[in-house]
């Protein structure tokens, strides 16, 4: 078995893992971080940018949003169901933290609303290219591992961390001692270190984890964003250590099954038409579809965990003619001018998220919903547009547009996703993890997903770029707080 040795190890390379490795450096503890993949950046290479609040970019363009709103904000979100020092300390953070990225290079396109009820606290990373868009935050994850070699962090690429070594102290309590890992040779490896932070971003992509605990399966009612590796792996060595199981959800949208392979087709359904379940029932207000937690939450909670948004060509052109409904930075408002090719392939692979029908007979037969309950529920919805009063669920009358059929049905079967999932043991604010009696586990910090349950039942989408933010800066937190424990202060 091979033997290494350092100050602190840090378990995965996302950007929780890549902020405490830069941490760690900046506070000369020798650093040894482990990535179980042949990159770093884990989920986050699909993202945009992190959470900052009160920051410099923000003033530039007359969009702040002060620590105070904010915490109200969030606070008020959750009911106070999370840890309100935690979420205090992340928010006051994040305003340091997001001029510490860009002094070591990483460029902001500016502070964004992701959504138009939203906070501009989206930091949306210029990448490399120059074009702001999905996965340029992959640029920030580079600029910060580069920073950490250069700092002197050890990175072990391909290197699976299989357990934490725990060892008694003289009280009789588990500590946190090192890890045992595996590399891609299959060798052996036990490395010691004072401290430990672990941060592996959840178990968005492990079957049987998010069968039991949220009875939901990947694949089948249940398409989130499956990152590979992603599987659990620190939560389980952290509970095994005697980590509180706590807190375990997921970061709730909505789209259609395999959604990057379709991703013109969904951008042009997913608008605030008509809504309706496998009863034939509508069931939101289509008019906060924007907020994709909202719209997640409410697909969860109908048969199946999937729903029906329905739309005819008519609407498509109009759309096509006076712009979409909703507008966002992730779905390019151009999609609904390109997306006939979709729409044919669609048709012709008989993919399962598109339903195509020139009569409403032939829809009903397809959605295998009786129809004289999906007329009466279309009939009633167009009676709502004829008045421009939704007497329902109180859409804005903007969204209310005629279905007619004219020209064919365009129905996307939309399902619950997510981007991953959040939470699964419980941190203090200062990143240590707590046992089952809430007194932290000597040794052992934690960032990042696996720790996220700042935002209770449901994620905070009003205060955009969160789960990115919280990584990044709760991994300055943990190696912050790691350093004080390894120095004995």
């Amino acid at each position: 078995m091979k033997q290494m040795e350092a100050d602190l190890i840090i378990v995965a390379g996302g950007p929780a893992g890549l902020a405490a490795a830069v941490t760690a450096g900046e506070n000369n503890l020798k650093t040894i971080l482990f990535e179980k993949s042949n990159t770093c950046g884990g989920a986050a290479n699909m993202g945009m940018g992190p959470l900052g609040i009160n920051t410099d970019v923000q003033k530039k363009t007359f969009n702040r949003i002060s620590f105070e709103e904010a915490f109200e904000k969030h606070m008020e979100y959750t009911h106070w169901r999370v840890d309100a020092d935690l979420v205090s300390t992340y928010f006051k953070k994040s305003t340091e933290t997001i001029k510490w990225l860009e002094d070591m290079g990483v460029k902001f396109a500016g502070a964004f609303r992701y959504f138009e009820e939203s906070a501009a606290t989206w930091h949306i990373v210029m990448p490399e290219s120059g074009e702001p868009g999905p996965r340029c935050a992959g640029t920030m994850n580079k600029i910060m591992q580069n920073k950490a070699k250069e700092l002197g962090v050890q990175f072990e690429m391909e290197t699976s961390v299989t357990d934490l070594i725990c060892e008694k102290d003289e009280d009789g309590y588990n500590t946190v001692v090192g890890v045992k890992a595996k590399d891609s040779s299959g060798e052996e490896i036990e490395a010691r270190a004072k401290a430990v932070i672990v941060a592996t971003g959840g178990f968005g992509n492990n079957y049987d984890m998010i069968a039991e605990e949220f009875n939901l399966h990947l694949g089948e009612d249940f398409f989130p964003f499956m990152i590979p590796g992603i599987t659990g792996d620190g939560l389980n060595m952290m509970w095994k250590a005697g980590a509180m199981k706590y807190g375990a959800n997921i970061e709730a949208i909505f789209q259609l099954p395999n959604n990057m392979d379709w991703f013109l087709l969904d951008t042009a359904l997913r608008q605030p038409n008509l809504f309706i379940n496998q009863l034939g029932d509508r069931f939101m207000n289509e008019g906060v579809m924007g907020n994709t937690t909202y719209t997640g939450n409410a697909i969860k909670e109908q048969p199946g965990h999937y729903a029906y948004l329905i739309m005819d060509r008519g609407i498509l052109n109009d759309y096509r003619k006076n712009g979409p409904d909703l507008v966002d930075l992730v779905h390019p408002q151009n999609a609904v001018d390109i997306c006939d090719e979709q729409i044919e392939l669609a048709i012709k692979q008989n993919y399962e998220g598109f339903i195509y029908a020139e009569t409403m007979e032939e829809l009903a037969e397809k959605l295998d919903i009786d129809l004289d309950t999906l007329k009466y529920t279309i009939d009633e919805y167009n009676s709502f547009c004829d008045n421009k009063e939704d007497l329902q669920f109180n859409k804005n009358p903007k969204f209310l547009h005629k279905i007619t059929g004219k020209g064919g049905y365009l129905v996307g079967k939309f399902y619950l996703a997510s981007y991953g999932t959040v939470g699964g043991i419980k941190i203090n604010k200062y990143c240590e993890v707590l046992d089952d009696e809430f007194y932290p586990i000597p040794g052992l910090y934690s960032a990042g997903s696996d720790a996220n349950t700042i935002y209770g039942d449901s994620y905070n989408f009003t205060i955009p770029g969160n789960t990115m933010g919280f990584a990044v800066n709760t991994g300055r937190m943990a190696a912050e707080s790691a350093a004080d424990y390894i120095k004995g202060e």
